[in-house]
């Protein structure tokens, strides 16, 4: 479906949906597709990309085509109740909405108890989820322009933000790419909490990252806690969205602060974000800083935040639009029973090793850490949504710039994957070769409807049909 095949409805919200963002939410004006590939409306690609971003499917696009012009205040109270039921969340639980999950950043460091303190931001491997969270984590701008419309230098401070804001980015690899044990992760948050003594440490926590990494795992956690008390906040990168409802409860149980985001595993399109905030933070936040009032509208915080309403009064349509298309597949997706979402995604993880692994020659790199096999089994069924695979050993030890290569031309053959990640590296130095498979929450809606035989000889024939591209180009 090209856009020229829309009705005015359809054209309209799928315009609205590339407004209200940075710069990488604008469309090519020639092939109508972002810089990810992904375009508004639904397209006739072979599509196993909820890593990186998604199109949106026909339900949801049809969804947000037929909504009803509403005040923007009342449009986000309702995706906010919509929300708490669809991950059953307390009502006192803050919801802040963002134009994506690097705008998350900002969230929390507003919600952080004392303005007047320093605060120590501890971020987890920055390469694993997002570059520009290295500059929205220290509290300055990350693009050239604001969800605002408003021009701003990548890098520079935000007003009331960033001249209280350090940071120490944790990597949560070794210099060969394989992941740390948890335990290493919490002795090095441990030192960065240490060597700032006089700061609060707002602590991250990666639940899902972009190769399914999670870190540190919650007994270590704990035990920061008993180690530091009071001197540490909780914030969960939870932004690729691969997150059950109880994960999310245990978290907040602990006065973290999540951030999800619609446009990964949730299958909305690019870019929209949330964060979910305890009660208790919520309670006792301080005003918001002055420069918020160039990234934030006043709406997308809860009613009575000290300082939003200093925020800008009007409304972000295309944000608005982009956040429906998320909650209404998080909500098709959680009326599922939960066996037989386990059924798809076993299918799948089954059908990427037959394909990938024992055919192709590829590796999946493991979401954990060398011998911690363990670990990755008690991880939650959502994280086996993605698999991250190792191309460097088929003939010619592709690299990880052969691997860019590749993606950039399986899109031109119908076929988007997730981009590739540094995280295998090769005898000489160089990052070997990757490609993300990863479902999406549409489209285990869609593979539920299948019987088992058909589910698996659908997914056959989709890893077919890639693996022989692969090959094609690799040749």
């Amino acid at each position: 479906m090209g856009f020229e095949d829309l009705s005015p409805a359809e054209r309209r919200a799928a315009e609205r949906m590339t407004t209200g963002g940075d710069a990488r939410i604008t469309l090519d004006p020639v092939r109508h597709i972002n810089r990810y590939f992904a375009a508004p409306w639904p397209q006739p690609v072979l599509a196993y990309a909820s890593s990186t971003a998604n199109d949106i499917s026909a339900a949801a696009f049809a969804h947000v085509a037929a909504l009803p012009e509403l005040d923007y205040a009342d449009a986000l109270a309702g995706l906010r109740a919509r929300i708490r039921a669809a991950y059953r969340l307390p009502e006192d639980v803050a919801i802040v909405f963002a134009p994506s999950g690097t705008d998350l950043e900002y969230v929390a460091l507003a919600a952080i108890a004392d303005r007047r303190a320093h605060v120590h931001n501890i971020l987890l491997g920055a390469d694993e989820v997002g570059s520009g969270c290295v500059h929205s984590a220290h509290g300055r701008y990350f693009a050239a322009e604001t969800a605002l419309g408003i021009t701003v230098a990548p890098g520079a401070p935000v007003a009331g933000l960033a001249e209280r804001v350090s940071l120490t980015d944790v990597p949560v690899r070794d210099a060969l790419g394989h992941a740390f044990a948890s335990e290493v992760i919490r002795d090095a948050i441990a030192t960065a909490i240490e060597q700032t003594p006089d700061a609060h440490a707002l602590v991250h926590i990666v639940h899902g990252s972009k190769t399914g990494l999670i870190l540190p795992l919650a007994d270590d956690l704990d035990h920061l806690r008993a180690c530091h008390g009071e001197r540490m906040t909780l914030v969960v990168d939870a932004c690729q969205a691969r997150i059950t409802s109880p994960a999310i409860a245990d978290y907040l149980a602990r006065d973290a602060i999540v951030f999800v985001t619609g446009s990964k595993f949730m299958g909305g399109p690019p870019f929209s974000g949330f964060a979910l905030i305890p009660a208790a933070l919520a309670a006792r936040a301080p005003a918001l800083p002055s420069g918020f009032a160039t990234i934030f509208r006043r709406a997308e915080w809860p009613a009575g935040w000290p300082g939003a309403e200093r925020l800008p009064g009007d409304a972000n349509p295309g944000l608005r639009l982009r956040l429906e298309a998320s909650v209404f597949e998080l909500e098709r997706f959680q009326r599922l029973d939960l066996d037989r979402v386990t059924r798809v995604i076993l299918a799948f993880h089954a059908a990427v090793r037959e394909t990938m692994v024992e055919r192709l020659g590829g590796r999946r790199v493991a979401p954990y850490p060398p011998g911690h096999r363990a670990e990755g089994d008690a991880h939650p069924i959502e994280m086996r949504t993605l698999s991250t695979i190792d191309l460097s050993r088929r003939p010619g030890q592709p690299d990880f710039d052969a691997a860019v290569r590749l993606h950039r031309a399986l899109v031109d053959r119908g076929i988007r994957l997730g981009q590739p990640v540094k995280c295998v590296r090769l005898a000489d130095g160089r990052w070997g070769a990757t490609l993300r498979l990863g479902l999406s929450m549409p489209q285990v809606v869609t593979f539920d409807a299948l019987d088992t035989d058909a589910l698996e000889s659908r997914l056959a024939a989709d890893m077919d049909r890639i693996a022989e591209a692969i090959v094609a180009l690799s040749g």
